[in-house]
């Protein structure tokens, strides 16, 4: 799997771009607020469908545009195929493959698989509970195109859900039997969320013990998935719980928990409040990880990633790098660029050209950006 070019028209702060990705790695280097990330930014948008800056699509058109416009041709098995989409809010986003409007989100995110790899990503284990969901859900959806429509689905089901809350809270209604409803649908759709959340972790938890033990030495990784619905569980490699446990336990956590959801009007049980712990040597690596190790765990998660989309897919994802080399010390600098073979495409940002080791300066291409303007 390969990208072709990118164009941009009204994309953050570019009117129009054309970039050719003529070689196996691509660096652009320039200083910061010049463009670099928006660049990687939208190959992630066309990938995803999400931006992992943006929190609303309209952020991400021009300054003064009402229009944004992403077109990206990759080559997949031999065959070039042009991804497109159109943002015009508020309508709803155009989504085209080779001309030809897609009406399922997971139509059009099955095409291209990337890993983001960002300064962002190394706070993931100190952020908040969402950025952890959100890194999830986005590396789940390259494997499994369809997770992102039942996301969808569960977001919808949890809006009415919650707008039934608010008028039971107030009173102006007393039917619980509408509640009923919104609970049984949500938690059918949410209880498969969750078993594939699991899923996805306990594939992905082989390769990221691995790799986080070469990184570190000695430093044993552990990860818990802490539920609403069920018990925290380890993550241990094997998936012990079937959907239809867990669907027993939603709808009896839902049922328990009625009454103070209708006086906080809102939904309190589901995978839109759990989150993911990581632990190094059994100490909970938020509270005690220092700085170094807790770049370690995600360094080695986000090449764990990369193994197992390919595992999945048959295909090599294309892995974006985004200012990253410049915040991890030369060991681990030294590991993340050896980790990436010669047939995964790579696009690189960053301030200069120091930070690579010669090896890894062949078959490149690199751009120097300022004020949005590209040069060879």
């Amino acid at each position: 799997m390969r990208i072709n070019y990118l164009e941009l028209h009204n994309f953050r702060n570019y009117g129009d771009l054309r970039l050719d990705f003529n070689a196996d790695k691509t660096i652009i280097i320039g200083e910061n607020a010049q463009g670099k990330t928006n660049i990687l930014e939208a190959i992630f948008y066309i990938a995803s469908l999400n931006s992992y800056r943006a929190k609303s699509d309209s952020e991400l058109i021009k300054w003064g545009e009402e229009i944004c416009n992403i077109k990206l041709e990759i080559n997949k098995s031999d065959t070039d195929i042009l991804l497109e989409t159109i943002i015009n809010p508020p309508k709803k986003k155009i989504l085209k493959v080779n001309s030809l409007k897609k009406n399922k989100s997971s139509d059009f995110i099955s095409n291209l698989c990337v890993v983001n790899f960002s300064t962002a990503d190394l706070m993931l284990l100190r952020g908040a509970p969402e950025d952890r969901r959100n890194w999830l859900d986005i590396a789940i959806s390259q494997i499994y195109p369809a997770y992102l429509d039942r996301l969808s689905k569960y977001n919808k089901i949890r809006l009415q859900k919650n707008n039934c809350l608010k008028e039971l809270r107030t009173e102006q209604s007393q039917n619980h039997e509408i509640l009923d409803v919104w609970n049984s649908q949500l938690a059918v759709v949410g209880s498969n969320i969750i078993y594939l959340r699991l899923n996805f972790l306990n594939e992905l938890i082989k390769n990221a013990k691995e790799m986080h033990k070469h990184i570190s030495g000695t430093e044993e990784l552990d990860i818990t998935y802490n539920s609403t619905v069920i018990t925290d569980i380890k993550i241990n490699g094997t998936l012990e719980i079937k959907n239809e446990e867990i669907l027993e336990k939603f709808n009896k956590e839902l049922d328990m928990r009625k009454h103070e959801e209708i006086v906080r009007a809102q939904s309190i049980v589901g995978p839109h409040r759990d989150d993911i712990s990581y632990f190094i040597n059994k100490n909970d690596a938020k509270k005690f990880a220092s700085q170094g190790q807790q770049r370690t765990v995600v360094l080695a998660l986000k090449l764990a990633e990369l193994n197992l989309i390919k595992q999945k897919t048959g295909h090599n994802p294309v892995l974006l790098l985004d200012d990253v080399l410049a915040e991890l010390d030369g060991e681990r600098q030294n590991y993340l660029l050896n980790a990436i073979s010669e047939n995964i495409q790579t696009v690189v940002t960053s301030v200069d050209a120091a930070n690579f080791k010669e090896d890894f300066l062949k078959n490149v291409e690199i751009y120097k950006i300022k004020e949005g303007k590209l040069e060879k």
